[in-house]
């Protein structure tokens, strides 16, 4: 399970805490046990010699039994807990008082015995007979025969009984009170600890939760690019703040390219939309200026001719400014779909009446597929008429003399499918991309300057939609896109594309 920093730190505190007031309780014990022994060794510290002065317990014949047999048993009597062992001058048990079977060692160093005799700092901790490896504080002495040393008395301070009574948990008050105060230092400090890392981390919270939230068109990122969950689950704040500058990063970068690369279209357009009107205003210009010189010599059928050709050329660049001007408006917002109800079964006759004539001009046949289960859309009625008149334009226009253009309407889920096919040259792959966004020629003419199917994208993208471009076999271009029948998800969408699309600079 992954924490946030702030959970982190708390456990890290928490596990340090715990290691340090463990040590201190530790160091609390070991340090009343040194005092306990201290205490107890220096206050018996002559013990051992104050036995070896009152009581002979060795003679030139060596150990007197009877004798160490009674001083054991008025030690064990005074005090239970002392130890009192004979040694030898190398530190070999000679005697003792401990029940068969009891003694671990038969020799007892004599480098502690050495130091407390010459007097050094107490404790001095030295062998414990009844134990392998255990250390007890002592008392000792010389024993001397004659003036001539024969061995030690060597006594057991803190012995087998004192242990028993320490296991059962007879510690004394004052260190049972410093445990408690440690206890309660520790609790005391773990709940400052984790409000100060609280309060620390707040600002660093606060800073990752705005920079999740930035987006460069200043709009909330939960409407823009939501954060993927991956980066918000189980993570920190600062993983979740470097995960969400990336985003931004990425962001910025796409968005970077996307105004480059409108940049670059719009230079495209302005260039083709140049090109597109020179020839028309040149061919307006030359019949007007024939007609204004030679108007006395030209016969009327001339100048009929001349001024039909010069009233078509003006229609062209009438329409090219038309369809310019419509694009400006629908890229800088200033057209907003209005929803509403309507049948595309309806439309699409509306549409094949203005087309009828045109197309039987071409010997262009227009076909209609409906499927039996097609419900109303809801959109913008006028923008969506605006699409099927500019998609049927193409249509014509590159569907050759026999040919057929074609429109089918079929249900899909909550939306309704509109497929416009012809059975032209179709779109060559090296045209496709970009082929909603930038003019393209096929054939050498131009499809009403190029500006046809980008109003097509963006009445669509409005209303939260996209079209395609689609292979069938035995047809030409095919393009399909698809309308919610319900006036909720309309909504949804039309709001959605709203915060998403950024007017496009033409």
């Amino acid at each position: 399970m992954r924490l946030t920093l702030t959970q982190r730190l708390s456990l890290v505190f928490a596990a340090l805490l715990l290691v340090c007031c463990g040590t201190s309780a530790w160091m609390q014990v070991r340090s009343n046990q040194m005092h306990e022994q201290e205490v107890v060794q220096g206050v018996s510290r002559d013990l051992a010699q104050h036995i070896a002065n009152d009581t002979v317990l060795m003679n030139t014949q060596g150990l007197m039994p009877d004798a160490v047999r009674d001083l054991f048993s008025q030690l064990m009597l005074v005090n239970p807990s002392v130890e009192v062992y004979l040694l030898d001058n190398q530190g070999k048990i000679v005697g003792s008082a401990a029940p068969e079977g009891r003694i671990q060692r038969e020799q007892v160093d004599l480098a502690p015995i050495q130091r407390l005799l010459r007097g050094e700092a107490l404790p001095i901790p030295g062998d414990d007979p009844r134990s392998v490896d255990a250390h007890k504080v002592f008392s000792a002495a010389p024993l001397k025969v004659d003036g001539k040393q024969v061995g030690y008395l060597y006594v057991v301070l803190l012995g087998e009984d004192h242990d028993r009574l320490a296991a059962r948990g007879a510690t004394s008050a004052a260190l049972n009170t410093a445990l408690l105060s440690i206890a309660l230092v520790a609790l005391l400090c773990l709940i400052a600890g984790l409000a100060a890392f609280a309060l620390i981390t707040r600002p660093l919270r606060r800073l990752t939760e705005t920079v999740s939230r930035f987006d460069i068109d200043g709009v909330p990122a939960s409407a823009t690019l939501p954060i993927p969950a991956e980066i918000t689950a189980g993570h920190d704040e600062i993983s979740i703040l470097d995960a969400t500058f990336r985003q931004m990063q990425a962001r910025l970068g796409e968005q970077w390219r996307t105004l480059t690369r409108q940049d670059q279209e719009r230079r495209e357009l302005v260039a083709n939309i140049s090109h597109d009107l020179r020839t028309p205003l040149a061919s307006l210009h030359g019949y007007l200026e024939t007609l204004s010189l030679k108007d006395a010599t030209l016969s009327p059928a001339d100048r009929r001719r001349y001024l039909g050709i010069a009233l078509d050329q003006s229609r062209k660049v009438g329409g090219l400014a038309q369809s310019l001007l419509e694009l400006v408006r629908l890229e800088h917002g200033f057209v907003q779909p209005v929803l509403e109800r309507f049948s595309l079964t309806d439309l699409t006759q509306d549409i094949f009446q203005k087309f009828e004539l045109t197309a039987e001009a071409r010997q262009v046949e227009l076909k209609a597929c409906f499927a039996a289960n097609v419900s109303a859309a809801c959109a913008d009625l006028g923008l969506i008429e605006r699409v099927l008149t500019n998609l049927f334009d193409n249509a014509l226009r590159h569907t050759p003399t026999g040919g057929e253009v074609e429109l089918s309407l079929r249900a899909q889920g909550s939306f309704v499918e509109v497929t416009v096919s012809d059975t032209g040259p179709g779109i060559a792959p090296e045209l496709r991309e970009g082929l909603f966004l930038r003019p393209f020629n096929i054939g050498g003419a131009r499809r009403d300057g190029g500006l046809g199917l980008r109003i097509v994208h963006r009445i669509l993208q409005l209303h939260g939609r996209e079209i395609q471009l689609i292979d069938v076999p035995g047809r030409g271009a095919t393009l399909r896109f698809s309308l919610p029948i319900d006036e909720q998800t309309a909504t949804s969408l039309a709001q959605r594309s709203m915060n998403l699309n950024v007017p496009n600079q033409v």
